[in-house]
This record gives structure tokens, sequence and C-alpha cells, in this order.
């Protein structure tokens, strides 16, 4: 058989914690609300936000392609491109090869990394 130790609690000791509980909970409500918009604040500002430029700016590049610019794709295709057509274009690569992708598999940082070199 266990043997539990009861704690007997004076009236005294029940009243200073029922009053420290209360105190806790009758805190400032706004302390939280304002942390938690801190919170949503710092995610937007050093998460969300930069995303969005990142994307807006890469939009903007892939907009901007034209003929015989030279671009690197996604998967690292370096090559000229020879043709846009709506969303897609034709990259021209070594020795007259052609092949065809979406506007969208241009790489911005890859491009312009190559560009640099």
């Amino acid at each position: 058989m266990f043997c539990f130790n009861t704690i007997t609690l004076t009236p005294q000791l029940k009243t200073s914690m029922i009053n420290a509980i209360l105190l806790q909970a009758a805190s400032n409500p706004w302390s939280s609300f304002i942390f938690f918009g801190a919170i949503i604040l710092v995610f937007y500002f050093f998460m969300i936000r930069p995303q969005q430029k990142k994307a807006k700016d890469a939009k903007k590049f892939v907009e901007e392609i034209k003929k015989g610019d030279y671009v690197v794709t996604i998967g690292g295709a370096h090559g000229y491109i020879a043709e846009l057509e709506g969303d897609t274009f034709i990259l021209e690569v070594e020795k007259g090869g052609r092949i065809r992708y979406n506007k969208s598999a241009i790489s911005m940082e890859s491009t312009k990394a190559a560009a640099k070199k």
C-alpha cells in the first residue's frame, strides 16, 4: 500500500494562494495584446514583407526579358532567348539546340550571378 502524506493548508495560506492566483489573472489584459501584436509585426517585417518584395522583383525581371537575353533556368540550363511566346520562351543552348520553357523557369538569382562572371 502506498501512503500519501496529506498537506494541510492553513486558512492564511489558502487565502494568500487564492490572492496570488487572482492577482495574476487580473493583470493588465492589454499587455498580452501588445505582446502578440509585436510578434505579428516582427513576423511581417522580417518574414512576409521580404518574401513579397523578392517575388515582386522576380516577376518584374521575368516580364522585362527580351529576345537575345542570356538567362539561366531553375534547372541550371544556360542559354539565350531565341523566341518569346506568351508564357513560354525558347532557349537556344550550345550548337543550335532549342528548348521550350515556361517563363516561370527563369532564375533571377542565377541569371544575375552568371552575368557578373
